[in-house]
């Protein structure tokens, strides 16, 4: 979700690549916490699915116009939350898992936002908060680590990105905090309409960026 503030600041490389490095350090912190509450069989499914979007996501960004796939993808989350906030609800099965870890790989790789689709379908699903947040987390360690491996073997690194990660980490352990101390009295429907507007800060602040 962080990506498209990023991009306020950063060229493309610089944002994706600080966002996956930040997000791949809170994933590994985090993980010890909640490794309890993370359902392994879709995880599996996740990963396996992100092997095919993973190469598809760095072709689409070393190729493609950026500021179409922003539109597009933008959209495309916008209308989906609607969808979820009229309560539009799908049952979880294993090929869907399989291929909403495919989606999450692309935009990892090509955007460096894998969370929109997880979030948009394991809400749609009714998945637990715990559940959701645990094997996300999970799912995150892997494709952060690949994607940062892909991003900087493709499109190197700049030292923009080292000093900005500098002032980035130690912000970040106290996000995690404080998102420690918050997860713990907000309940299951909050949570809910917090992943809602996330979603629509996320989606609506990337379109109107291009505009």
């Amino acid at each position: 979700m962080a990506t498209p503030f990023l991009l306020l600041i950063f060229a493309p490389r610089e944002a994706i690549q600080i966002n996956l490095f930040l997000s791949l350090l809170i994933s590994c912190v985090m993980i010890v916490k909640v490794r309890k509450d993370v359902n392994t069989k879709i995880l599996k499914r996740l990963i396996v699915g992100s092997a095919t979007g993973l190469p598809i996501g760095i072709l689409i960004f070393l190729n493609m116009d950026m500021r179409l796939l922003k539109i597009n993808i933008s959209v495309l989350i916008l209308l989906l939350t609607i969808l979820l906030m009229i309560n539009l609800r799908m049952k979880q099965l294993p090929w869907r898992d399989t291929l909403v870890g495919g989606i999450s790989g692309l935009l990892t790789t090509s955007i460096g936002m894998p969370g929109p689709p997880l979030l948009l379908y394991f809400s749609g699903t009714n998945m637990s908060k715990a559940a959701l947040r645990a094997t996300t987390l999970a799912f995150y360690l892997f494709i952060y680590a690949v994607s940062l491996a892909i991003q900087i073997g493709f499109a190197g690194t700049s030292r923009e990105v080292q000093s900005s990660l500098i002032i980035g980490i130690p912000i970040s352990l106290v996000g995690i905090y404080l998102g420690q101390l918050l997860f713990k009295w907000i309940n299951q429907e909050t949570f809910r309409m917090l992943t809602y507007l996330l979603l629509f800060i996320a989606g609506g602040y990337l379109l109107l960026q291009q505009f």
